[in-house]
Formats: structure tokens, sequence, C-alpha cells
């Protein structure tokens, strides 16, 4: 018998929920005219408004 408590809700209804978090968050940042930093495609990009038109992309292939 387990003592850990049954949730209602699955790993696929998690993963909407921090989509949702993270996109609203980017979106409010963009609003705001301010930068973000994130991991695509084994890279750091940072990006906004006030970086300028092209976005910085750090590759360390150290």
């Amino acid at each position: 018998m387990s003592n850990t408590p049954k949730s209602n809700y699955s790993t696929e209804d998690t993963l909407n929920s921090l989509r949702r978090a993270v996109h609203k968050a980017l979106e409010r940042k963009r609003k705001l005219g301010q930068y973000t930093v994130q991991w695509r495609a084994n890279k750091i990009v940072i990006n906004g408004r006030d970086m300028g038109s092209d976005p910085i992309v750090i590759n360390d292939d150290n």
C-alpha cells in the first residue's frame, strides 16, 4: 500500500500547463520590449526589441 496521493492530472496536462506559462511569459516580455534568452537547436539565442533586429546566437562548440 502506498501513501502517495493520486493526482487527477496527467503528464500531458502538466506539460501543456508549462507550455502555456512559458508562452505567456515570453509574450509579456515581447510586449514590454524586454529581451529573452532561449535554448534553441543546441544554441543560446538572445532575442528582443532592445537587442536590435537580429537575434544574437551563441554557439559554444568546445
